[in-house]
């Protein structure tokens, strides 16, 4: 196929109207998805005959992928654009597409820039467009004769890891349309521009959900709910307490920060501590009627793990046992966390406030000295 290749620093990459027939077979739509230790079922139509539905239900979920779920009424809609759209181009964008392939590129004569460019053996990525293309499957099963004369703009990209187009993709998603922030969370560790500080919140919040011994294993909700299992805290509240942690911290964090140690010992600190909580208040510890494993108390105790660590981390041989002594009067605190009352007994302006009331109610009993430190300022490439 003949494009255009364009270089920019030290990327290389390519131009190509691609016949949407032809492009149609060569992607593959990939949705993001997480394994809950179980088998997560497509979600089925809601009704019959309900195309878009079925083609959504049947798309290759991957715990590789990046991309958010195809989001049905978004497919519907630009389908309608391409039926109506008739003095302006339906697909004026170009679709971003990725292939790990390097694919080879042979200039024709004197134009080094444009030549004959090798298509890969296997399907492409798509790092930006997928509802586009999935609308443009439906046009052209509808309008065959209309959608053969259509040219699809691509931007193609070869030769690299996934990871590089997990990172295109944040790059392109994350100012203008705004990713979600757990599903942002979960890229830190595959993105090169992310702070390594992040990186070591993201690696942490990781281990908290997928670690065997974790006492919120499969209980942080990472993408809004697609499990059937109740969720405790939205990951990207968890991983602000832990940023929050780090940071402050990060001057003696750093030099350690690149190695694989730290954030199993950060992970080792926040389990042992949520353990010995569990232990204390035994049936209450994720009983509905309490609200000891909400959002709003699962944020303090990470704040009390941060003021304890600073104290009595080590050894890590014995560690739970100690802290079991030390935080012995939470025991008594029980009924404090009842869900009725709760509000009235922790009054406060706002969750964040609350956070801080519980923070200092706990350290109080036992006896620990809270760390007059607020979270660091976020950079700009996290609120982006």
């Amino acid at each position: 196929m003949i494009a255009t290749q364009i270089r920019q620093k030290d990327a290389l990459f390519y131009f190509v109207a691609y016949p949407a027939e032809d492009l149609l077979n060569r992607v593959r739509f990939i949705s993001r998805f997480y394994a809950e230790g179980e088998t997560i079922e497509p979600e089925k139509p809601g009704e019959e005959d309900d195309e878009v539905a079925r083609f959504v239900a049947q798309i290759e979920r991957s715990d590789r992928a990046f991309q958010r779920q195809l989001s049905r009424a978004k497919v519907r809609a630009i389908r309608n654009f391409y039926e109506t759209a008739a003095t302006q181009p339906p697909i004026p964008g170009p679709v971003l597409l990725f292939t790990p392939e390097p694919l080879r590129f042979e200039p024709l004569g004197e134009l080094t820039s444009v030549g004959h460019l090798e298509e890969p053996g296997q399907r492409y990525l798509i790092i930006d467009g997928q509802h586009r293309l999935a609308a443009l499957y439906f046009y052209a099963r509808s309008h065959p004769e209309e959608a053969r004369g259509l040219h699809v703009p691509c931007v193609i990209f070869d030769g690299r890891s996934e990871d590089f187009a997990a990172e295109m993709f944040v790059i392109i998603n994350a100012t203008p349309t705004r990713i979600n922030k757990s599903h942002l969370v979960d890229l830190y560790e595959r993105v090169s521009w992310s702070a390594p500080d992040r990186r070591l919140a993201a690696r942490v919040v990781n281990l908290l959900y997928a670690e065997p011994d974790s006492p919120l294993r499969y209980r942080i909700n990472r993408l809004g709910g697609r499990s059937r299992q109740e969720k405790w805290i939205l990951q990207a509240e968890l991983f602000n307490e832990l940023h929050r942690w780090i940071r402050r911290d990060w001057p003696t964090l750093a030099e350690e920060a690149s190695g694989p140690h730290l954030a199993q010992r950060l992970y080792g600190q926040v389990r042992d501590l949520l353990k010995v909580a569990a232990e204390l208040w035994g049936d209450a510890w994720g009983h509905p009627e309490y609200m000891i494993t909400r959002p709003v108390t699962l944020k303090a105790l990470i704040r009390v793990c941060a003021d304890l660590a600073a104290q009595d981390a080590e050894p890590e041989v014995g560690r739970r046992g100690r802290w079991a002594l030390r935080l012995a009067p939470w025991a008594e605190l029980k009924r404090t966390f009842r869900a009725d009352g709760f509000y009235e007994r922790f009054p406060a302006k706002g969750q964040v406030e609350r956070v801080a009331r519980i923070h200092r109610e706990l350290a109080r009993a036992a006896g620990l000295s809270v760390r007059n430190a607020g979270a660091a300022r976020p950079s700009r490439s996290e609120n982006a």
